[in-house]
């Protein structure tokens, strides 16, 4: 059952990056682990291009954000325009061992979501921390579920500029699922389902790094229809998308 869900995520990505001029398969090994990624490259902006890292399926029974990340592919190949001066790289399984068994944990029994930035042996966790330190990504997105909410939420790490991204993101996933306004979730302090603080070891940046990219972790309630929280994630990624490329364009203008 497991390979098969793996079959949906692989077969789809692989077949539309070889029909694609703008998405590129190139997958990343180490240690016998091999992590595959998937890179959009935009329409030229005219400009530098904006690095964007999508990350989903550092749980492996959290596998809606990988189906995301096949539908935000698609909705690219469709419409090029939206990824206009972006290079975005897509990770739709970080943990490929707990996704094709359908549990939260790696086969090696850790929780690689708080593993990052402590000098982990896990495979995984090293090849995704090379990936980070060497593209030096302007935002990270990460996609996760969470059994114990009945709405949608965020955390943001990092640049201010992170908060004003993702209210106009959640706004648009409300389309398909509630949002949880609750004043405390997952044990954290909240507004309008957005926190502010994070868990130790999760996959982010490195600490004390300069010109700190934005970062957003997107959780939508586990318990909701794949096929709805597929669509939260699409919905919230286009917006993230757009919101950006205005903030960069009035940049440019200041």
């Amino acid at each position: 059952m497991q390979e098969s869900a793996s079959r949906e995520i692989y077969a789809p990505l692989a077949q539309m990056a070889g029909g694609s001029d703008f998405l590129v398969s190139s997958p990343i090994a180490t240690n016998g682990c091999r992590i595959e990624r998937y890179i959009f490259e935009g329409p030229s902006g005219g400009g530098d291009p904006i690095k964007i890292g999508f990350f989903a399926g550092i749980h492996g029974d959290e596998q809606a954000g990988s189906r995301a990340i096949v539908e935000l592919a698609a909705e690219l190949i469709r419409n090029p325009n939206r990824a206009e001066g972006y290079h975005l790289y897509l990770y739709p399984v970080c943990n490929p061992t707990g996704f094709q068994a359908g549990t939260r944990l790696s086969a090696s029994g850790k929780d690689l979501n708080r593993e990052f930035w402590k000098n982990s042996t896990e495979p995984e966790v090293q090849l995704l921390e090379k990936e980070i330190r060497e593209h030096a990504f302007h935002g990270l997105v990460s996609f996760h579920a969470d059994d114990t909410s009945e709405g949608l939420y965020g955390f943001v790490r990092g640049a201010v500029l992170a908060r004003s991204l993702l209210e106009p993101a959640l706004s648009a996933a409300e389309v398909v699922l509630p949002r949880n306004r609750n004043s405390t979730i997952d044990g954290f302090t909240a507004e309008n389902g957005i926190i502010s603080q994070c868990y130790d070891g999760i996959l982010t940046s490195p600490p004390k790094l300069e010109g700190s990219p934005f970062e957003i972790i997107l959780e939508t309630p586990h318990r909701a229809p794949s096929g709805v929280q597929v669509k939260a994630f699409l919905l919230a990624t286009l917006s993230i998308l757009a919101e950006y490329r205005k903030f960069i364009s009035f940049a440019a203008d200041l």
